[in-house]
């Protein structure tokens, strides 16, 4: 999505909410990686604030992640930072169990924790705990969430321009009354958001819609693959097929390869990962742009804001993550494998001046 994350993102992934979940796990380990390096810390100049002047500061993830390397890198990158500020983080997951994140929620509400921040899930299902831990005092920092609570920080990708980007891209590519397939769920906020943006472009273009099909899972690229198989099987003469979110793109590109339309139908997804770099690049690949943010530059990022919060220098109530277009042609063009290539070519996914400070040690690429 993240995709979703969502990840859709994400979806961002409730966002690109849920998209639903990898290992379940509970950590205090800031250090491990996932297949991208971490950046190093820039040093900090000035003088920590309370709390942060007083030693460990003890905070929760209570992460709904879903399948991808996207919300692996989002984790590292929250897991980096943390460690780097000399947060004691405890990492909850709830492995597609909409009641096991509530339980986490409480867990860390009693957990003694000053600040939790809550990466994806169902609002219905979690808003009492977060209303809960809102009221006993604790800092609450949401991802890709969509809350009522007023005293709860909101950060998120900025979904509409992530659908926006990538969709420019294929009006570009496919040009006006073009007939085009879609592949999407709806019930989770960054989806939805999404979905909001394509039903503007398409008709904006005069596209035709020949179907719609999607669903997320614990394996949503396994899972789409034969839904999308029958609808190519229907509508081959579509030219292309948007998929807002990076599993269901993966599994929109396997159905096109396996109907051997991958010269005929073009991919264009949503998020962007070590994995989606590869799946763009490979020989013959019809996923021919994404749109995203740097998964694990975002991860740092909510940890910062989570920071900021906790210091009493925040200021705001929500805080965005602007996303940018990723076409094959680009990736190709400058030989790019994997995240840490694309962030030195592409500097826009830098986040290194969002939610900052001099005190705090930065670890966005």
């Amino acid at each position: 999505m993240s995709r979703a994350r969502l990840p859709l993102a994400a979806l961002s992934l409730a966002s690109a909410s849920a998209l639903l979940l990898a290992g379940c796990s509970q950590s205090s380990d800031a250090s491990e990686t996932a297949g991208d390096k971490a950046a190093p810390a820039a040093a900090a100049t000035g003088t920590k604030p309370a709390p942060f002047s007083k030693g460990k500061v003890k905070v929760a993830l209570v992460r709904q992640s879903g399948a991808g390397d996207y919300f692996e890198q989002w984790g590292n990158g929250a897991k980096a930072q943390a460690k780097a500020l000399g947060i004691d983080l405890t990492v909850y997951d709830a492995q597609a169990d909409n009641a096991k994140q509530a339980t986490d929620l409480s867990s860390a509400i009693n957990s003694g924790a000053q600040a939790i921040i809550v990466d994806h899930g169902f609002p219905a299902t979690i808003q009492p705990e977060i209303d809960k831990a809102v009221k006993k005092g604790i800092k609450v920092v949401v991802y890709d969430i969509e809350t009522t609570n007023k005293s709860v920080i909101s950060t998120k990708q900025d979904d509409a321009s992530m659908a926006q980007a990538v969709l420019d891209v294929m009006g570009d590519e496919l040009g006006k009354d073009a007939k085009v397939g879609y592949v999407n769920v709806a019930g989770y906020a960054a989806l939805d958001k999404r979905d909001s943006v394509w039903k503007k472009t398409a008709d904006a273009n005069g596209w035709k819609q020949e179907f719609k099909v999607g669903k997320v899972t614990d394996s949503t690229a396994t899972d789409n693959v034969p839904l999308v198989s029958a609808a190519l099987t229907q509508h081959s003469d579509v030219a292309g097929v948007f998929a807002p979110y990076d599993e269901l793109a993966k599994g929109t590109v396997l159905a096109v390869q396996n109907k051997k339309l991958q010269d005929k139908v073009k991919v264009f997804g949503a998020d962007v990962s070590n994995a989606d770099i590869q799946n763009m690049t490979a020989k013959g690949s019809p996923w021919v742009a994404t749109a995203g943010t740097d998964p694990s530059a975002v991860g740092a990022a909510v940890v910062r804001t989570t920071a900021l919060e906790l210091a009493g220098q925040l200021n705001k109530s929500s805080v965005e993550f602007p996303a940018v277009a990723i076409t094959q042609d680009f990736l190709k063009s400058k030989g790019i494998e994997n995240m840490d290539q694309l962030r030195t070519a592409l500097p826009a996914l830098n986040l290194s001046k969002v939610s900052t400070a001099d005190w705090i040690p930065n670890v966005a690429h």
